[in-house]
């Protein structure tokens, strides 16, 4: 194929990027472009259509993200061949959900070797793995957890440990046993969206509370609870998703007392909790017997696993929710509990912990010498960042705008509760996006701060 392929996008139902992507896709199938043809240039091809340059880019990293195309070094684009084991492969690592905050994945091939090994050996004795199982957790389970949680200065004893397929599965245990629908849980007014969505589910209701740069505004919490009674406190304190802030030590103290005051129970979700290297203690250990301490190790390990940690403020406690969570979900699985423990009883689990704590520190430092420093909040140890889009851009546009590339955008609506959505989107800059594509995706991101949007397509 020589320079003069032209697309038909003239669907006007279909924004011009989308409808490059999908004319590549129908070319492909009648036979006008076959595998291996050399496309146009993106400057040359938006010339010829009358299109901006960002468009044209768009539709082609569109076309690349569905395995239409691919791209040559020092030879443009071409019609991707027919697929091999390989790209069907990334094809699959691409499957990965967007829309959720993901780590970095890992590079290492020593460190990958290693976590091969330990699958392996745990799979020798899968027929045991394969067997119901003690829905709480094993007991060398629970000592592989609170070895991990004594890695955040939390003591605890083996009876309060509860092993869960998730942090949602365990809140949702939590809430389901220790409220009733009707009943107030208070959050940060801008917070994870799974706390809102258990709440809404079990009939709750979520009270939004505003905060500053110390963290949730203990007066804001001592007034709702002046006003009626508040069930439980849920708290994401380190490196917040979304907004990346950290509840000081002090403040944690404050909200403590206000929580003693009134009898409120908290839920800590301490999803980052392991990333900082100097973060404030665990509000678990300034009130264990208010606190349920969740570590999931989705963020600080592996999204797959779907294994958490819990630290119920009580052995009876434990027992309840353990209970309600054997009604809902059975058992947590033994095949990825077996080999979160085998991982940390080997080292490998602080191995890949260190691994992604110097990645996420990287690509930090990357995002923060590329995007200008007025549009973006973040902490430099996780893996996510708060951005502002400069004006006309909109939260919702920039969202739109980034489809197809290799980072998760997810504006500020899913995070709101009892508020209006501030202009601002969460920016995930890990997931399975190597560090190449992550700096592409905010160059195209910075292109755009730098080009104000006219929308015309």
């Amino acid at each position: 194929m020589t320079d003069d392929w032209r697309p038909d996008i003239s669907d006007p139902h279909r924004p011009a990027y989308l409808a490059l992507a999908e004319a590549i896709a129908r070319d492909l199938t009648t036979g006008r472009l076959k595998p291996g043809d050399r496309l146009p240039s993106q400057r040359m091809l938006a010339a010829a259509l009358g299109l901006n340059f960002t468009t044209v880019s768009r539709g082609y990293r569109e076309a690349h993200r569905r395995g239409l195309i691919e791209a040559r070094v020092g030879s443009g684009s071409h019609v991707a061949r027919q697929p091999d084991s390989a790209s069907v492969s990334l094809r699959r690592r691409d499957l990965s959900d967007r829309t959720m905050n993901q780590a970095p994945e890992l590079d290492d091939a020593t460190l990958l070797r290693r976590m091969r090994t330990i699958w392996e050996e745990t799979s020798e004795d899968l027929g045991a793995l394969l067997r119901y199982q003690s829905p709480g957790g094993s007991a060398e389970d629970k000592a592989a957890a609170l070895r991990w949680l004594s890695r955040r200065g939390i003591e605890a004893t083996s009876e309060k440990i509860i092993i869960s397929p998730g942090t949602h599965a365990v809140m949702l245990a939590i809430l389901r046993s220790i409220a009733r629908p009707g009943d107030t849980i208070c959050a940060e007014d801008i917070t994870y969206p799974g706390i809102i969505s258990i709440c809404d589910h079990l009939g709750l209701k979520l009270v939004g509370l505003p905060s500053d740069a110390l963290g949730l505004d203990p007066q804001a919490l001592a007034d709702r609870a002046s006003a009626g009674p508040v069930r439980a406190l849920y708290l994401n304190p380190t490196i917040r998703n979304p907004t990346t802030h950290t509840i000081s030590a002090k403040r944690r103290a404050e909200l403590v007392e206000v929580a003693r005051r009134f009898g409120i129970e908290i839920l800590e979700d301490d999803a980052y909790g392991l990333f900082p290297t100097d973060a404030p203690p665990p509000l678990v250990m300034l009130a264990p017997e208010l606190t349920y301490h969740i570590v999931g190790l989705s963020k600080c390990l592996a999204a797959g696993l779907r294994v958490a940690y819990a630290v119920m403020p009580s052995g009876k406690s434990a027992e309840t929710i353990g209970a309600q969570l054997k009604t809902e979900i059975v058992m947590a699985s033994p095949l990825t509990t077996t080999l979160a423990t085998r991982w940390i009883e080997t080292g490998v689990a602080d191995e890949i912990l260190q691994q992604l704590r110097l990645e996420s520190r990287l690509r930090q430092k990357i995002a923060a010498e590329m995007l200008p420093a007025h549009t973006m909040t973040a902490d430099p140890e996780g893996f996510h960042i708060w951005i502002k889009p400069p004006k006309p851009w909109t939260r919702q546009r920039i969202v739109d705008w980034m489809r197809g590339h290799a980072l998760g955008a997810v504006a500020s609506d899913a995070f709101v509760v009892g508020r209006a959505p501030p202009e601002a989107l969460r920016l995930c800059l890990g997931g399975a996006a190597t560090r190449a594509d992550m700096q592409r995706a905010l160059a195209f991101m910075l292109d755009a701060f730098n080009n104000p949007p006219s929308f015309p397509h």
